[in-house]
């Protein structure tokens, strides 16, 4: 899709037009997977398109607002999304493009202000308080960013500016898509009483049902309850949170060095398993990506976790920690089917396995290799330099031989990586 198909920014959507006080902003992009694919696919502009596996076990991980229209949202089973928009176009996902074009957009933001708090690839809080001088009042730079995004991203993006955080981020998810949304300071209570309860940031389905039990509905009956009842009812902490927010009251800065707090992926198998082989190769996979993006985002990890789901839907993980963080693919494979292995699981139907590096750090702050000629910098490099590859010809150009069914994974001596499958893992190690 070339940047003139896409829909310029319209101008405001305002609740108010005093944005004074308002200096935090959340820009929020618009069914991002789906419309970074659309870039490839000008022909489906304005047709219902989803972004999820071709398979009927995955979840949709995107959908154009013409398939949202169908009744299609995120993290819907693909099976359900296919019943209710048969005509829709399927893409696979394409993860590495998403990461570019997260790059480019967060780039955008982080030339406006240092002040940039990513919440994923597709959302941030911005503090633009230190670039009111040099690029105008809070309402103006929202409208710079979102012309901004669409003409060197060409997809759009949508834009709550408020006083706090919580509030922003309700303005960006009312004003979609491709809208901006200001609430001035003296407005605050009147964008958020009438909302439902629901919108209150900690509110989940089964706490919504508990309140609107109790005869609580919107946040401004949250508001004008007593402080004493809501935390009888809900427990101190929560009542507290609750009464805070209904007032509007946010005390949370942008913070923009918060790191990841893991990275990982996961996959629902087309159907349940008990193919050893089957599963240690979608671990190899799982665990090259991974480290994929760990080199990417510039993070090495120091613990590695196993997820595996049963037909039953039972879940269990385990982790280990390493002696010297890593974001080689080999290591955290190594680790990941150690922890299998050591599962001793017999003839069990697995539906999904997850692999996921936890307790980041900067790639600069971790300690290097003494042995520069030592195993782990041989292997480090080729997998950079398979990154290369990748980003110029596509993920599937070069394939590990770990990922290839039949491979017998061996270290240099030969040997299995830790141990045989009899050693033992405790979980948590």
């Amino acid at each position: 899709m070339s940047r003139s198909q896409v829909r310029r920014p319209q101008g405001r959507i305002g609740f108010g037009d005093d944005d004074t006080g308002c200096p935090i902003l959340h820009i929020d992009m618009d069914a991002f997977y789906a419309s970074v694919e659309l870039l490839d696919h000008p022909e489906l502009v304005g047709t219902p398109v989803i972004v999820g596996a071709g398979g009927n076990r995955g979840v949709v991980l995107s959908a154009t607002y013409e398939a949202r229209a169908l009744g299609v949202h995120s993290a819907m089973p693909m099976s359900r999304a296919r019943r209710i928009a048969p005509q829709a176009t399927i893409l696979p996902p394409r993860h590495s493009l998403y990461s570019e074009a997260s790059q480019g957009v967060m780039a955008i933001f982080r030339s406006v202000t240092p002040q940039v708090e990513p919440l994923s690839l597709d959302e941030a809080f911005l503090d633009v308080s230190g670039a009111l001088r040099r690029l105008g009042p809070p309402r103006h730079i929202a409208e710079l960013i979102r012309a901004r995004v669409v003409d060197e991203q060409g997809i759009t993006c949508s834009v709550g500016v408020a006083p706090t955080k919580f509030v922003a981020k309700l303005a960006s998810t009312r004003c979609k898509p491709d809208g901006l949304l200001v609430i001035p300071v003296d407005q605050v209570l009147a964008f958020l009483h009438p909302l439902p309860v629901g919108a209150l940031w900690g509110v989940g389905e089964k706490t919504e049902e508990h309140l609107t039990r109790l005869g609580l509905r919107t946040v401004g009956d949250i508001a004008h309850t007593p402080l004493v009842t809501l935390q009888r009812a809900l427990g101190e902490a929560t009542g507290s949170h609750l009464y805070e927010l209904s007032w509007g009251r946010d005390s949370r800065s942008v913070n923009p060095h918060e790191p990841e707090k893991s990275i990982g992926n996961e996959e629902t198998f087309a159907e349940d398993t008990d193919d050893e082989e089957f599963v240690r190769t979608r671990i190899a996979a799982l665990a090259d990506h991974v480290a994929a993006r760990l080199r990417r985002a510039e993070f090495r990890a120091r613990t590695i976790s196993l997820k595996v789901r049963f037909s039953d839907f039972s879940t269990i993980t385990r982790s280990r920690t390493l002696h010297d963080p890593t974001d080689v693919g080999k290591d955290v494979y190594d680790t990941a089917w150690t922890l299998f292995a050591a599962l001793g699981l017999e003839r069990a139907q697995i539906r999904l396995v997850g692999v996921r590096a936890e307790n980041l750090i900067p790639a600069e702050d971790a300690p290097e290799q003494l042995l520069l000629d030592a195993p782990e910098h041989g292997r480090r490099d080729a997998e950079v330099a398979i990154d290369g590859l990748r980003d110029r010809f596509g993920d599937e150009a070069v394939v590990p031989g770990r990922l290839v069914p039949g491979a017998v994974n061996r270290t240099e001596s030969g040997q299995p990586p830790h141990g045989d499958r009899s050693a033992g893992v405790a979980p948590g190690d």
